[in-house]
Protein backbone atom coordinates (compact mmCIF):
# COMPACT_ATOMS: atom_id res chain seq x y z
CA UNK A 1 0.00 0.00 0.00
CA UNK A 2 1.68 3.03 -1.39
CA UNK A 3 0.76 6.59 0.58
CA UNK A 4 1.66 10.07 -0.08
CA UNK A 5 0.86 11.40 3.63
CA UNK A 6 0.58 15.70 3.90
CA UNK A 7 0.89 17.90 6.77
CA UNK A 8 0.40 22.01 5.63
CA UNK A 9 -1.21 22.73 9.08
CA UNK A 10 1.25 24.46 10.36
CA UNK A 11 4.94 26.40 9.30
CA UNK A 12 6.07 22.77 10.53
CA UNK A 13 5.22 20.92 7.01
CA UNK A 14 5.27 16.92 6.61
CA UNK A 15 5.52 15.31 3.54
CA UNK A 16 5.83 11.49 3.60
CA UNK A 17 6.14 8.83 0.76
CA UNK A 18 5.45 5.21 2.45
CA UNK A 19 4.76 2.01 1.01
CA UNK A 20 4.23 -0.95 3.13
CA UNK A 21 4.97 1.05 6.64
CA UNK A 22 8.43 1.79 4.70
CA UNK A 23 8.85 5.35 4.97
CA UNK A 24 10.66 5.95 0.97
CA UNK A 25 10.66 10.16 1.56
CA UNK A 26 10.55 12.42 4.66
CA UNK A 27 10.69 16.18 4.15
CA UNK A 28 10.31 17.68 7.65
CA UNK A 29 10.80 21.22 7.67
CA UNK A 30 9.57 25.03 8.08
CA UNK A 31 8.14 26.95 5.31
CA UNK A 32 7.00 30.36 6.98
CA UNK A 33 6.08 32.18 3.51
CA UNK A 34 4.79 31.25 0.06
CA UNK A 35 3.52 28.07 1.24
CA UNK A 36 1.44 27.66 -1.85
CA UNK A 37 4.30 27.86 -4.52
CA UNK A 38 6.52 25.26 -2.40
CA UNK A 39 4.39 22.89 -1.82
CA UNK A 40 4.08 20.71 -5.35
CA UNK A 41 7.97 21.00 -6.01
CA UNK A 42 8.69 19.41 -2.80
CA UNK A 43 6.14 16.57 -3.96
CA UNK A 44 7.73 16.17 -6.81
CA UNK A 45 11.12 16.66 -5.36
CA UNK A 46 10.45 13.98 -3.42
CA UNK A 47 9.02 11.22 -5.98
CA UNK A 48 11.60 12.23 -8.20
CA UNK A 49 14.45 11.47 -5.50
CA UNK A 50 12.80 7.97 -5.13
CA UNK A 51 12.28 7.43 -8.65
CA UNK A 52 8.64 6.92 -7.86
CA UNK A 53 6.05 7.70 -10.05
CA UNK A 54 3.11 10.12 -8.49
CA UNK A 55 0.59 7.89 -10.40
CA UNK A 56 1.12 4.81 -8.79
CA UNK A 57 0.56 6.13 -4.94
CA UNK A 58 -3.06 3.87 -3.44
CA UNK A 59 -4.00 6.61 -1.10
CA UNK A 60 -3.60 10.19 0.17
CA UNK A 61 -3.80 11.15 3.56
CA UNK A 62 -4.06 14.81 4.54
CA UNK A 63 -4.21 16.66 7.98
CA UNK A 64 -7.19 18.87 7.55
CA UNK A 65 -6.74 20.74 10.75
CA UNK A 66 -7.08 22.58 12.92
CA UNK A 67 -4.30 25.02 12.33
CA UNK A 68 -3.29 27.91 10.26
CA UNK A 69 -6.13 28.88 8.58
CA UNK A 70 -3.99 29.18 4.69
CA UNK A 71 -1.83 26.59 5.47
CA UNK A 72 -5.12 23.86 6.12
CA UNK A 73 -6.42 25.21 2.69
CA UNK A 74 -3.53 24.94 0.69
CA UNK A 75 -3.03 21.01 1.87
CA UNK A 76 -6.21 20.36 1.31
CA UNK A 77 -6.44 21.58 -1.95
CA UNK A 78 -3.55 19.94 -3.18
CA UNK A 79 -4.51 16.50 -1.66
CA UNK A 80 -8.11 16.95 -3.44
CA UNK A 81 -6.50 18.36 -6.90
CA UNK A 82 -4.04 15.31 -6.69
CA UNK A 83 -7.14 12.72 -5.20
CA UNK A 84 -9.50 13.65 -8.14
CA UNK A 85 -7.30 13.96 -10.96
CA UNK A 86 -5.41 10.54 -10.31
CA UNK A 87 -8.78 8.76 -9.22
CA UNK A 88 -6.67 7.81 -5.64
CA UNK A 89 -8.82 7.77 -2.54
CA UNK A 90 -8.05 10.27 0.03
CA UNK A 91 -8.34 10.26 3.59
CA UNK A 92 -8.16 13.20 6.21
CA UNK A 93 -6.52 13.16 9.74
CA UNK A 94 -6.35 15.33 12.87
CA UNK A 95 -3.68 17.92 13.66
CA UNK A 96 -4.18 17.24 17.02
CA UNK A 97 -4.33 13.46 16.20
CA UNK A 98 -1.12 14.06 14.43
CA UNK A 99 0.93 15.53 17.00
CA UNK A 100 -0.69 13.08 19.35
CA UNK A 101 1.85 10.28 17.78
CA UNK A 102 5.12 11.71 19.95
CA UNK A 103 5.78 8.98 22.72
CA UNK A 104 5.32 10.93 25.72
CA UNK A 105 5.72 7.48 27.80
CA UNK A 106 2.14 8.77 30.03
CA UNK A 107 -1.18 7.73 30.42
CA UNK A 108 -2.33 10.93 28.15
CA UNK A 109 -1.14 12.84 25.74
CA UNK A 110 -2.64 16.38 25.79
CA UNK A 111 -1.99 17.69 21.85
CA UNK A 112 -2.15 21.36 21.32
CA UNK A 113 -2.30 24.52 19.16
CA UNK A 114 -2.30 27.72 20.35
CA UNK A 115 -5.64 29.62 18.88
CA UNK A 116 -4.69 33.24 20.97
CA UNK A 117 -6.35 34.87 24.02
CA UNK A 118 -6.19 31.82 26.15
CA UNK A 119 -7.69 29.54 23.95
CA UNK A 120 -5.67 26.68 22.04
CA UNK A 121 -7.12 24.26 19.80
CA UNK A 122 -7.01 20.72 21.61
CA UNK A 123 -8.31 17.48 22.47
CA UNK A 124 -6.99 14.55 24.80
CA UNK A 125 -5.50 11.05 23.44
CA UNK A 126 -3.85 7.51 24.54
CA UNK A 127 -1.00 5.94 23.66
CA UNK A 128 -2.92 3.99 21.09
CA UNK A 129 -4.41 7.09 19.87
CA UNK A 130 -8.28 6.21 21.00
CA UNK A 131 -9.88 9.95 21.83
CA UNK A 132 -10.28 10.83 25.11
CA UNK A 133 -11.46 14.01 24.78
CA UNK A 134 -12.74 15.03 21.54
CA UNK A 135 -10.73 17.96 19.74
CA UNK A 136 -12.22 21.35 20.38
CA UNK A 137 -11.62 25.28 20.63
CA UNK A 138 -11.27 25.60 24.15
CA UNK A 139 -9.71 27.48 26.81
CA UNK A 140 -6.29 26.59 27.58
CA UNK A 141 -6.94 25.08 31.20
CA UNK A 142 -10.10 22.95 30.00
CA UNK A 143 -8.04 19.48 29.82
CA UNK A 144 -5.54 20.57 33.34
CA UNK A 145 -7.53 17.18 34.99
CA UNK A 146 -5.70 15.20 32.92
CA UNK A 147 -1.82 17.03 33.33
CA UNK A 148 -0.92 14.37 36.21
CA UNK A 149 -1.33 11.31 34.18
CA UNK A 150 -0.33 13.42 30.82
CA UNK A 151 1.90 15.43 28.68
CA UNK A 152 1.12 18.59 26.59
CA UNK A 153 2.57 18.81 23.08
CA UNK A 154 2.85 21.21 21.21
CA UNK A 155 5.04 22.66 18.41
CA UNK A 156 3.70 26.58 20.11
CA UNK A 157 5.22 28.34 23.01
CA UNK A 158 2.65 26.54 25.90
CA UNK A 159 3.54 26.21 29.48
CA UNK A 160 4.69 22.88 30.23
CA UNK A 161 4.17 21.32 26.44
CA UNK A 162 7.00 19.20 24.82
CA UNK A 163 8.16 19.58 21.16
CA UNK A 164 6.49 16.90 19.33
CA UNK A 165 8.57 14.10 17.68
CA UNK A 166 5.51 12.85 14.51
CA UNK A 167 5.22 9.25 13.99
CA UNK A 168 4.46 8.92 10.62
CA UNK A 169 3.96 5.44 10.30
CA UNK A 170 1.31 5.32 13.70
CA UNK A 171 -1.19 7.73 12.22
CA UNK A 172 -1.25 5.89 9.09
CA UNK A 173 -1.36 2.44 10.49
CA UNK A 174 -4.35 4.03 12.30
CA UNK A 175 -5.88 5.04 9.78
CA UNK A 176 -5.25 3.48 7.17
CA UNK A 177 -8.71 1.00 6.64
CA UNK A 178 -10.54 4.22 6.55
CA UNK A 179 -13.71 4.19 4.20
CA UNK A 180 -11.79 7.04 1.62
CA UNK A 181 -14.01 10.50 1.11
CA UNK A 182 -15.13 11.99 -2.36
CA UNK A 183 -12.28 14.32 -2.80
CA UNK A 184 -15.26 17.26 -3.56
CA UNK A 185 -16.53 16.25 -0.18
CA UNK A 186 -13.01 16.79 1.76
CA UNK A 187 -13.47 20.20 3.58
CA UNK A 188 -10.62 21.68 6.52
CA UNK A 189 -11.92 21.23 9.39
CA UNK A 190 -11.20 24.33 11.75
CA UNK A 191 -13.53 23.95 14.63
CA UNK A 192 -14.16 27.75 14.92
CA UNK A 193 -15.37 30.59 12.97
CA UNK A 194 -13.16 32.48 11.20
CA UNK A 195 -12.69 36.43 11.96
CA UNK A 196 -14.32 37.54 9.31
CA UNK A 197 -17.20 34.72 9.96
CA UNK A 198 -17.63 36.08 13.35
CA UNK A 199 -18.05 39.30 12.37
CA UNK A 200 -20.62 38.27 9.52
CA UNK A 201 -22.63 36.59 12.42
CA UNK A 202 -22.64 39.13 14.99
CA UNK A 203 -24.06 41.47 12.50
CA UNK A 204 -26.84 39.18 11.14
Amino acid sequence: MKILFLDTSSFFVSIAIVDNSNILYKYNGIIKDDMSSKIMPLIREGFNSIDFDIKDIDKIMVVNGPGSFTGVRIGVTVAKTIAWSLKKDIITISSLEYLATTNCNTKYIIPMIDARRGFVFSGVYDSDLNIIEKDCYTAINSFDKYLSSGTIVSNDDIDGSINPNYDIIKIINKHINDIPQNPHSVKPEYLKLTEAEEKLKKND
